[in-house]
C-alpha cells in the first residue's frame, strides 16, 4: 500500500520517452494515465477487475509509479510537493 502522505500531494511530475517532463495536477495525472491505459492493446492483469480506464488510472496513481507501454518503453509519474513562492 502506498504512503498515506502521498495522497495529500496534489501534483505529479510525469515522464514520457522523448517528451520533456511535465508537472500535472492530481486530476490531470489521472486523465493522463487513463489515456496511456486506453492506448494499450491489453489491460494489465492487476487492473482488469476495474471497469474503466479512469478507475484503473486512480489505482495506478495510488499503487505504482511506472506503466510499461511496450517492452522497453515505459511512462513514469512521481508525487511532488510544490512550495508556494517565498516559502
Amino acid at each position: 500500500m502506498s504512503d498515506p502522505l502521498l495522497r495529500e500531494l496534489d501534483h505529479y511530475v510525469v515522464l514520457e520517452p522523448g517528451i520533456e517532463e511535465r508537472i500535472l495536477s492530481a486530476a490531470e495525472t489521472v486523465t493522463w494515465l487513463a489515456a496511456q491505459l486506453a492506448s494499450l492493446g491489453a489491460v494489465p492483469t492487476d487492473l482488469a477487475d476495474l471497469g474503466t480506464d479512469a478507475l484503473r488510472a486512480g489505482r495506478l496513481l495510488d499503487t505504482a509509479c511506472e506503466l510499461e507501454l511496450e517492452p522497453g518503453c515505459a511512462v513514469q509519474w512521481f508525487a511532488v510537493r510544490l512550495e508556494p513562492p517565498g516559502s
